[in-house]
């Protein structure tokens, strides 16, 4: 029987969450995934166009960040970690803006391969007044080939041992695969290192095995309705069902499923589901919040935390990075103010 829990904070546990926080400098991560960059035009509106009925915005100017798997690295350098991203990059001026917004960062890429083939992925953004206009994407959704996916594994054999933690951001544009994924878990099983993985809801049979998950709420109904699991009464099943069905199903010690405006819940496989409520002030843009959650959620395991303390401490940092626009991250110092402010 499962039981559901709020979490309380108390004197102690606030304490115990700084030591965490404090233990991020020390944690060594391994991110592999899809590299993304995310391009924002910032501008202002005002006329409609006499062409069609769309706003004409006067580009005042525009920025670059890292996205995808790199914005993952992002959040965890910011946060006092050390990373190793692992992935493809085209030989294209996308892809050397990116390798420079990184290295730029003290980022390790040691693990980015480089395809001739393959154009670097950009989503492009249009922002005008604060609110995102339109967004464009410019890629090439494939796998990649099998003699890239070797070079990865090649440096994941090399570094596992280094590390503390390894995240699997899958976007969907063709690195995460079963051929990389099979033997990436295995190894990560020998080495006993915890495996997260920021889900594809058309993926999910790739991640059996894994020590927990971070999808958003669509990506956990969509993953048990394509999964055809049975549930009792009418309707649509709970939320509590689809947490706890997918930890069986996957075997994994835990899943915690973003929920927007009403926080998280963390399903576990000794069967609690604990709802965490979000610290949310304001929202002005969502773009990579999932990718703040699973850099927190891993660094906070690499320092020693368990489960709800890691989920706990990335449910602040998801309420940070949402008050700002376009792609961000979430520095120690306020993450460590947000556990400050904390109610008892």
């Amino acid at each position: 029987m499962s039981s559901n829990t709020a979490i309380s904070i108390k004197q102690s546990q606030k304490r115990r969450l700084h030591e965490i926080l404090l233990g991020f400098k020390k944690g060594r991560v391994l991110v592999i995934g899809d590299f993304i960059l995310d391009q924002f035009v910032w501008g202002e509106v005002q006329r409609i166009s006499p062409e069609a009925p769309v706003p004409v915005v006067n580009v005042r100017r525009e920025s670059y960040m890292p996205g995808g798997t790199l914005n993952v690295a992002s959040n965890i350098r910011t946060l006092g970690g050390t990373v190793y991203p692992c992935g493809v990059l085209g030989r294209d001026l996308q892809g050397r803006v990116l390798l420079k917004a990184i290295r730029r960062e003290g980022i390790d890429t040691r693990g980015i391969i480089y395809d001739r083939e393959r154009p670097t992925t950009v989503k492009t953004r249009i922002i005008a007044h604060s609110q995102q206009v339109v967004r464009f994407d410019r890629e090439k959704v494939q796998e990649i080939s099998k003699d890239h996916c070797q070079k990865l594994l090649r440096f994941i054999k090399q570094i596992i041992s280094e590390v503390d933690v390894l995240i699997i951001e899958d976007y969907g544009k063709g690195v995460v695969q079963p051929p990389l994924l099979r033997p990436t878990i295995k190894l990560a099983r020998q080495y006993r290192k915890p495996v997260l993985v920021d889900p594809k809801e058309k993926h999910f049979s790739y991640y059996a095995g894994v020590t927990a998950l971070t999808p958003n709420r669509k990506e956990a109904y969509s993953a048990y309705e394509n999964s055809r699991m049975s549930h009792t009464g009418q309707g649509s099943p709970s939320l509590q069902e689809v947490g706890h069905a997918l930890v069986k199903r996957l075997k994994s010690e835990a899943l915690l499923i973003t929920l927007g405006e009403e926080g998280m819940a963390l399903f576990e496989r000794k069967g609690t589901m604990t709802h965490i409520p979000t610290t949310a002030r304001e929202v002005y843009d969502v773009s990579g919040a999932g990718d703040t959650v699973i850099a927190t959620f891993g660094l906070a395991l690499a320092a020693g935390a368990q489960m709800k303390e890691a989920a706990l401490i990335s449910n602040l940092a998801a309420g940070i990075v949402v008050g700002k626009l376009g792609t961000a991250t979430v520095s120690f110092e306020e993450l460590a103010q947000a556990v400050d402010l904390l109610s008892l």
